[in-house]
């Protein structure tokens, strides 16, 4: 077996038994791991998104539990590109989740390539493109206001290459669609058709938490070239 191979099955069993055993540790909220983690199919589909991208860089808004961080991890040791990195942002790992997420990705042997920024990700997006990062793809499950996620999607469409991918997670709610809709309808982003065909939070319903038949995760593809609309083209979502 070679190192690349050995990687990639340590990775796969820490995922196996965060999916089947939940996390060593949780927050004394009832179903807390099963509400704030992002479910295992959902994960394989954004494991495949990021392989078929082929993927090498990949910055990640919110990481408690780390069911998509292993996810693009996993990604990562697939393509196996030679500088992987992934920056995971989550200002609330070490005091609300008592750094479960984190010690997963370490056991997973995940921390030589990944970095974890403990700021805000207002704070840490800006800092990433001062330093001039570029990454291929982001994954955003942060902060749900839609204030926050629009700031978010401000910084990653300047950090992530153009025709590049960002995928957002519950999108089902009216405050994170409805930020993601702006930049849709105004700077060119595509929906990727069939990105994830089992989002939906259940099969036979399909019905978000704010009803409606709206998937959970939506990926966009970036434009390329890059542009800056005229502000007298706005259109109102």
């Amino acid at each position: 077996m070679t190192d690349t191979d050995e990687r990639l099955t340590r990775i796969q069993e820490v995922r196996r038994r965060l999916a089947q055993e939940g996390p060593p540790r949780a927050r004394d909220r009832e179903g807390d791991f099963e509400t704030v983690t992002v479910p295992e199919r959902h994960c394989d589909e954004l494991r495949d998104l990021m392989v078929a991208e082929r993927a090498e860089k990949v910055v990640e808004v919110g990481l408690a539990y780390a069911s998509s961080a292993l996810a693009i991890g996993e990604a990562l040791a697939i393509v196996n590109r030679p500088l992987p990195r992934h920056i995971v942002i989550d200002p609330y790992q070490g005091r609300e989740y008592a750094d479960a997420g984190w010690d997963l990705m370490c056991s997973a042997g995940l921390d030589e390539i990944a970095t974890l920024m403990l700021d805000p990700s207002s704070v840490a997006l800006p800092r990433l493109l001062t330093e001039g990062f570029v990454a291929d793809a982001a994954f955003v499950d942060g902060s749900h206001r839609f204030h926050e996620v629009f700031v978010d999607l401000y910084f990653l469409r300047k950090i992530v290459r153009p025709g590049g991918l960002i995928v957002v997670d519950d999108d089902w709610w009216p405050s994170v669609h409805t930020a993601a809709c702006y930049y849709e309808r105004n700077l060119g982003w595509t929906v990727i058709p069939d990105a994830f065909p089992d989002a939906f939070p259940d099969k036979a319903i399909g019905v978000g938490p704010q009803g409606g038949q709206r998937p959970r995760c939506k990926a966009f593809r970036l434009p390329d070239p890059s542009f800056e609309p005229s502000f007298e083209d706005f259109r109102a979502w």
